[in-house]
């Protein structure tokens, strides 16, 4: 019942707040391990959440996990994604060309789930079985990031992100990569009581 109220019980990051501002905070995390996986969601059907049970799988929130020694891990929030970017792909003959509408998943996106604390390297956290998972160190770095409840449809996270972006920019920070998206819920939390943030990296 509480994850359908949207109570978070599992491990989340910890941070340090730099400056609270009216509309967003700008926050500083510490270093941590990442799982990740890196696909097209044309892969699964044009879902840009398909890579969720490829990592679910590796810690084994689906039965078994899939790495190496077998070790189950315990599932954290948020789930992150960044946004799909174009793929880049070798150039070959002929040339064809398609219109493409959009929302079908034709770039590559990138999702990750945050170890728990426990794993204070990439060397500490269990091999993965399936070669499309990636485990690596992540360092220090900050944020500015602002919270929202609902749905994050792609047209929410983009009004979000250019909010944010012109809040930042407005206030003196520097923003020096891409956006990401981090939601703490489960899909069949309802829609009104999720946890979603956008983060956007400064400097």
């Amino acid at each position: 019942m509480g994850l359908i109220l949207g109570k978070i019980t599992v491990e989340t990051p910890k941070y340090e707040v730099v400056r609270a501002a009216a509309t967003y905070e700008v926050r500083r995390y510490p270093p941590c391990v990442v799982a990740e996986v890196t696909y097209s969601p044309a892969q699964f059907k044009g879902n840009r959440d398909g890579g969720f049970t490829v990592l679910a799988n590796y810690i084994g929130a689906l039965g078994t996990p899939r790495n190496v020694p077998a070790e189950k891990i315990a599932m954290t929030a948020p789930v992150i994604t960044a946004p799909a970017v174009p793929e880049k792909i070798a150039m070959t003959a002929p040339v064809i060309t398609s219109e493409n509408g959009g929302g079908g998943g034709g770039g590559q996106t990138t999702m990750q789930f945050v170890l728990p604390e426990k794993y204070r390297s990439a060397d500490e956290a269990p091999r993965p079985e399936d070669e499309r998972v990636l485990v690596k160190d992540v360092g220090e770095r900050k944020y500015g990031v602002v919270k929202f409840s609902g749905v994050a449809t792609e047209e929410v996270v983009k009004e979000k992100v250019g909010k944010l972006r012109e809040d930042l920019e407005k206030d003196g920070f520097k923003v020096v990569g891409e956006w990401l998206l981090a939601r703490y819920n489960p899909p069949w939390t309802v829609p009104m009581l999720r946890t979603n943030e956008v983060m956007v990296p400064v400097e």
